[in-house]
């Protein structure tokens, strides 16, 4: 009698059509276009991958979001978040549309004076300025937020040396409702370190203390979060009038407003729990104009938005360059056509085996905030076959290059094009050159022209920085030789 091998147990999630509008093969809700641009046309002119902007879809947020707020509260400012995506055309658009600039290091606080933004208009955050960045922000006049109280030493060190009176705000936290609480930047305004940091500008001969600012997180799904924040800024304000003497001009509430993308752990779609602006500008404005004293000037409002204003304005087109067929595949998903190791026991604690998946040409390098967000994925052409889940892989040579780890797609074939929105918030500023190029940047413009932003990467730009040693330099008889050769004749002398 022959022993049965023993398997492990597991749970297997099967696929019925009822609970899968596309399982009877409705169309699989394609992208076939940005702001009339064909995605076909994008990739023959510009290649794969290529991430592609659309200028009406930036103007139009700021607008909205400039409404919410204005419509509520008489003088509001707002300044674009500098680290949420530094591309010149980017920040071009939204100082056109009277954003001013917020930077948190002396890279930054560079790009903005080159976009042509007075030192006037930059709003200097960070938890760490450089000291020749402090000084240059003192002279020009931006709106420095203290971030600690070596930094607050400094300034006082700087000013002292110049003679000169230098207005100034401080960056505080506080127990808003956000959990962990956004410790690490500024001081404690549920202590007494924020007054203790009030009271040490207030000992200065060259400080001015005329502004409060905090940013209590990021994503931020509840909008009550600021109606908190606001009102302890409110209150460490009033004292700062009462025991220092200071007069506080303006608020500053940072940014954290959500974008319509989709974090991991929420259960509903894309965008569905994603609060409005007004629902922001309500709790912010309404909080400032009730709780200020009667009679005392309203304070000016500056707002430090990033990932909500550009977020849905990125798009990241991708292509398939090989469809992957995990071990142990069965049901639906196994009808992609791909060699497969079958070795069983190597998979059982991967809750995804068994799930086709397909690799393109871009990866995590490239889209960063697939660490947050499930991104949404589309076919860039109708297909009418029923979706399943798949895997999508990046193309890197590393095992957690998973774009994402469940998408629901059709069966599609290499060559075909995959469009992953929104991706606009922080993947090109925190993308890489790992292993691939980046790519090409375009825009679409708002009378529907493509225009490059930024060019392909290449050797040249890459190695632009590179120095090789002499003693390390090939003879010019070794450069054209195998590598296996030229080991040989450099071992042998």
């Amino acid at each position: 009698m022959n022993k049965k091998i023993y398997t492990t147990p597991g749970i297997t999630r099967h696929q019925h059509g009822h609970m899968n509008p596309q399982a009877h093969g409705q169309s699989a809700n394609a992208c076939e276009a940005i702001d009339g641009i064909v995605i076909s046309d994008l990739i023959k002119q510009h290649g794969s991958p290529l991430y592609v902007f659309s200028e009406s879809t930036l103007r139009e947020s700021y607008r909205e979001l400039h409404k919410a707020f204005s419509n509520r509260y008489p003088d509001v400012q707002l300044a674009w978040s500098y680290k949420t995506n530094y591309l010149k055309a980017i920040c071009a658009v939204f100082h056109q549309e009277g954003a001013i600039a917020e930077v948190v290091s002396d890279f930054e606080y560079e790009k903005a004076r080159a976009m042509g933004i007075p030192g006037s208009d930059i709003i200097f955050n960070g938890p760490y300025k450089q000291p020749e960045a402090l000084e240059r922000a003192v002279n020009e006049g931006a709106k420095i937020q203290i971030d600690n109280m070596d930094e607050l030493l400094n300034l006082i060190h700087i000013a002292e040396q110049k003679q000169q009176v230098v207005n100034v705000a401080i960056r505080i936290y506080m127990d808003s409702g956000v959990k962990p609480i956004w410790s690490k930047f500024g001081f404690n305004s549920d202590t007494t370190e924020a007054l203790q940091a009030i009271k040490r500008i207030h000992l200065s001969k060259y400080l001015k203390l005329v502004g409060l600012h905090t940013h209590v997180g990021t994503f931020i799904l509840d909008p009550n979060i600021y109606r908190v924040a606001t009102e302890k800024m409110i209150e460490l304000a009033m004292r700062a009038e009462k025991e220092y003497g200071f007069n506080i001009t303006y608020l500053n509430l940072g940014g954290g407003f959500a974008s319509r993308n989709h974090l991991h752990y929420q259960y509903f779609s894309e965008g569905a729990t994603t609060p409005s602006f007004d629902a922001y500008a309500e709790a912010i404005c309404s909080t400032i104009k009730a709780r200020w004293p009667i009679g005392k000037p309203l304070p000016k409002l500056y707002l430090e938005t990033g990932r909500a204003l550009v977020d849905e304005a990125g798009y990241m087109i991708t292509t398939i360059v090989a469809l992957k067929q995990n071990p142990d595949a069965s049901g639906p998903s196994a009808g992609i056509s791909a060699p497969a190791a079958r070795d069983k026991s190597a998979n059982r604690s991967n809750p995804n085996h068994g799930a086709a998946g397909y690799l393109v040409d871009s990866g995590i390098h490239l889209l960063h905030t697939s660490a947050w967000y499930q991104f949404n994925v589309r076919p860039a052409k109708p297909n009418n076959g029923t979706q399943i889940e798949r895997l999508l892989y990046g193309c890197l040579c590393m095992n957690i290059d998973v774009i994402r780890q469940v998408v629901p797609l059709p069966n599609m074939n290499v060559g075909d094009q995959l469009v992953i929105h929104p991706v606009g918030a922080y993947n090109i500023t925190q993308s890489m050159q790992f292993i691939t190029y980046r790519p090409r940047v375009v825009m679409i413009t708002s009378n529907r022209s493509v225009e490059i932003i930024r060019e392909r990467e290449n050797l040249n730009y890459i190695e632009q920085l590179e120095q090789l040693p002499e003693q390390l330099q090939l003879r010019a008889d070794l450069k054209n030789l195998p590598f296996i050769e030229t080991r040989k004749q450099v071992t042998h002398g």
